[in-house]
């Protein structure tokens, strides 16, 4: 049976939710969000069930959560082992090299795992002047831009790698968009901290300028994560979990302390993210249905559509179905796409990984960051002011001018 647009309900219920109860009471929402979440899913995924009885789809949505829960999981624990210090003043200049140099290595151990291996120290360094926009901005560019480099970089990329794509083929075809959307991105950024006074007008920095960095070993494991992306299931989630375990329990207790480490974001994005698997099922099952339909011709339909849907789905299924339909609608295998149209490619691709900045839940580390960051005190703005102040008025214009620009 085909799935009606109405069984999305229980997903736009799932989104309202996080957008609106923090803002009417902070304290019942932090109390009650497990409920609100698995009420959510359970609606949604019976919805589903009666509608289509397809136990297979609701099946490789539970096994797709594992693998994300196990990524996202394992890397906070394991990067919750390193602790990076970096000493010196936090100028505009020196936060805007970290940013720059977290996009970079996005592409090698991911944007998960750059986000949860560099967000401690940011926060850190920046203790005497943290305000809202420099987690904003580390979202923006280390979380979700930066990785739009390679396979390993962002899911959905690493999805386009085992339809065929190859390895290299992104990082020759995107680099120059890529630096672009950072610089405009990073100017915003210099031109917002060169604004935050707070502790530049103090005296110059005293100590000795350096990176001071403990936890050596958990490289080993992070190493040993980011090899198990490319191994099959349950290979890939086993070896995960394992380091996770190891990590724990082989860190010393006093860079757990130092890093403030405890279980609290973790739990927080697990709950929620498992009522958004459940309940975007039915979404994703129409748009799967209907993408074809949809009229989509140009490298510019598929930006937007892929990018503005990837802000709210899942991106790694959203860019499955616009790559499928852009093969369907030319009659092209992937080979043939990459060949006679590969801004189409190129479209999808940064759709999908660029527009993951523009929500918390349009990327896994973003509601991670987050999460860390109010553990600091720092309270970051809730899901609608995120949109409203930062990434709407920010990353839109942004986008449109790389449209303009590259894909029109």
């Amino acid at each position: 049976m085909e799935i009606p647009l109405w069984a999305s309900a229980p997903f736009v219920l799932m989104l309202l939710s996080i957008a609106i109860f923090p803002l009417i009471n902070l304290h019942w929402w932090e109390k009650n969000y497990p409920l609100v979440a698995i009420t959510m899913g359970i609606l949604g995924l019976s919805l589903f069930l009666f509608l289509t009885r397809d136990l297979e789809t609701v099946w490789h949505t539970a096994l797709e959560y594992f693998s994300f829960i196990s990524l996202i999981g394992s890397l906070f624990v394991v990067t919750g082992g390193i602790l990076i210090r970096i000493e010196g003043p936090a100028t505009p200049w020196v936060n805007a090299l970290v940013l720059f140099f977290g996009s970079l290595i996005s592409n090698v151990i991911g944007t998960t795992g750059a986000s949860m291996l560099l967000i401690r120290s940011f926060l850190r360094l920046n203790k005497n002047r943290l305000k809202p926009y420099l987690v904003i901005f580390f979202i923006f560019l280390v979380s979700n831009i930066g990785g739009a480099l390679t396979p390993i970089g962002d899911p959905p990329l690493f999805l386009g790698y085992l339809k065929g794509i190859p390895f290299f083929w992104l990082i020759g075809n995107v680099w120059y968009i890529w630096l672009f959307t950072i610089a405009i991105v990073l100017g915003v950024f210099l031109f917002l901290d060169f604004r935050n006074r707070k502790g530049l007008d103090e005296p110059a920095f005293a100590g000795a300028p350096g990176i001071f960095f403990l936890g050596k070993r958990n490289l080993a494991f992070l190493a040993l994560i980011i090899i198990g992306v490319f191994l099959p299931t349950p290979i890939r989630e086993l070896l995960m979990i394992g380091s996770a375990i190891a990590s724990y329990f082989l860190t010393p207790k006093s860079v757990h302390i130092d890093n403030d480490f405890c279980f609290d974001p973790i739990k927080e994005v697990a709950i929620l993210f498992l009522g958004i698997f459940a309940t975007m099922i039915p979404a994703l099952k129409f748009l799967e249905t209907h993408g074809h339909s949809l009229g989509l011709t140009t490298p510019g339909h598929f930006f937007w559509i892929t990018g503005s849907l990837s802000a709210f789905l899942d991106n790694a299924p959203t860019y499955l179905t616009f790559l499928t339909t852009a093969m369907g609608a030319l009659g092209l295998d992937i080979h043939g796409l990459l060949v006679q149209t590969p801004k189409d490619v190129v479209a999808i691709s940064l759709g999908a990984v660029f527009f993951g900045a523009v929500t918390y839940i349009g990327n896994g580390p973003n509601f991670m960051v987050k999460c860390i960051s109010d553990r600091t005190g720092l309270k970051c703005p809730s899901f609608l002011g995120y949109m409203i102040r930062y990434s709407v008025p920010i990353l839109i214009p942004t986008f449109l001018l790389v449209w303009l620009i590259f894909l029109r």
